[in-house]
């Protein structure tokens, strides 16, 4: 049986959750002690696309003109979440269909507190 969830769809606990899964199938595809330097790689080469899976909270900041895509409108967008059992506010840069392109920044907070009080004054 194949249990399908996305990032942004769990619960805090669950996206835990996902996180060992993760770790977990990496073990099993390349070995015990793998998953999770794998999996730490995995998060930073697709970190985009998570943090904006997870976000719980988006606010948009204004366009963005990237300098390689004319043609091509983007947007700069707040987003605040929870990944790995950490908060965080980044700025992400989103087409038009809600697809990341990239990050402008990222910070990490111990609490939710805290994470929405930055998430409050991100420009």
């Amino acid at each position: 049986m194949t249990i399908f969830q996305t990032i942004g769809a769990a619960s805090a606990k669950e996206k835990d959750h996902v996180m060992a899964t993760l770790v977990a199938g990496l073990e099993i595809e390349f070995g015990r002690g793998a998953g999770e330097a794998l999996a730490a790689r995995f998060l930073e080469a697709e970190e985009s696309d998570f943090l904006w899976d997870a976000r719980v909270s988006e606010r948009w900041l204004g366009a963005y003109q990237a300098q390689d895509e004319e043609d091509f409108e983007l947007d700069r967008v707040a987003i605040m979440g929870r990944l790995d059992g950490r908060w965080f506010v980044a700025v992400s840069i989103i087409d038009g269909d809600g697809n990341p392109h990239g990050l402008m920044g990222r910070r990490g907070f111990g609490s939710e507190r805290e994470a929405r009080e930055a998430f409050a004054v991100t420009h």
